[in-house]
């Protein structure tokens, strides 16, 4: 593992756990097991290092979310936060401890978020065989809302906005 790799794995765990505020550079540089200097010439700012930490979890969640039907995304989903946890959206949670106001992060979040959206796009005109934006947007809300809710709620906030997405599609599909 390369030092990078080592800071990105450390930083995120902490970020997840503690929050992007609480966690401060110290406790970084502790986690990655470098002194500060390297920490900086590695990464430059505590805001860089977020947006590095969030493009990382971005690709991790888009190879864990290739699927080929909305079910089976809302399956992945439920064993991802078997496999991460559960506590909620880290995108939307860096997003909102930082105010919005950080362009760097703020670029990660909404790249993240588009992908996503544009892959639910796909799987929506795949299984109805149209471009429906209503109903992908309905399917965009109960994906989000699922890995919110879970948070406190568990797997079956996942497992009910899943049922949820079946019947929508079901619907669209008559």
């Amino acid at each position: 593992m390369t030092t990078m790799d080592k800071i990105l794995s450390s930083s995120e765990t902490l970020f997840d756990r503690h929050g992007f505020t609480a966690t401060g550079m110290d406790k970084l540089t502790q986690g990655a097991g470098v002194s500060s200097r390297t920490l900086y010439k590695h990464v430059g700012s505590k805001n860089a290092l977020i947006a590095r930490v969030l493009d990382e979890r971005d690709r991790r969640f888009a190879q864990f979310m290739e699927d080929d039907t909305i079910e089976a995304l809302f399956n992945a989903l439920e064993e991802w936060g078997r496999v991460e946890g559960r506590r909620g959206c880290l995108f939307l949670r860096a997003l909102s401890e930082t105010g919005g106001d950080t362009p760097e992060i703020k670029e990660a979040v909404l790249a993240h978020k588009m992908r996503m959206a544009k892959r639910i796009a796909r799987l929506v005109e795949q299984e109805t065989g149209d471009s429906d934006a209503a109903l992908t947007e309905q399917i965009i809300v109960l994906f989000e809302g699922a890995a919110a809710a879970a948070a406190y709620r568990g797997e079956q906030a996942v497992a009910a906005a899943r049922q949820a997405a079946v019947a929508l599609l079901a619907g669209a599909c008559s």
